[in-house]
């Protein structure tokens, strides 16, 4: 599936993912994905509903999905590289993964130490730990 927006694109074909790309980012420059290997994010990869957000061929973002397809889907890994932000790309990043038709009516979660105010704007609510865990029931 894809989703256009001037000369950014969102998709989830798994073949145009430059994983050398997302996975630099996750590993090195995430707080979230340090100390994983580039075997286990290649295995995450393989094993999700991924994401990819380009401006043309580049690819800027990211987020996966994991999910049963019947009751829920946790999201992961979302991210926009720093260049590009600020510019409402992860709010419609987001946007398309909720929009996706096989999770779009199943309930959510998600772990964050910063991004709340991003996430409440799509119906997601903090649960016990007010630092990380957001639950979102549609």
């Amino acid at each position: 599936m894809e989703w256009f927006r001037g000369e950014y694109t969102v998709t989830t074909e798994r073949e145009r993912i430059q994983r050398t790309i997302v996975i630099d980012y996750i590993v090195n420059r995430s707080y979230w994905g340090k100390g994983r290997t580039q075997e286990q994010m290649n295995r995450a990869i393989d094993n999700s509903i991924c994401f990819s957000l380009f401006r043309v061929d580049a690819q800027i973002g990211f987020a996966r999905v994991i999910t049963d397809y019947g009751t829920m889907f946790y999201l992961a890994d979302v991210f926009v590289l720093e260049e590009r932000r600020n510019m409402g790309l992860g709010k419609w990043l987001v946007e398309c993964v909720l929009d996706y038709p096989p999770i779009r009516n199943l309930k959510g979660m998600l772990n964050t130490k910063d991004a709340h105010s991003l996430y409440e704007k799509y119906g997601f609510k903090i649960l016990d730990d007010p630092r990380s865990t957001m639950i979102r029931r549609p």
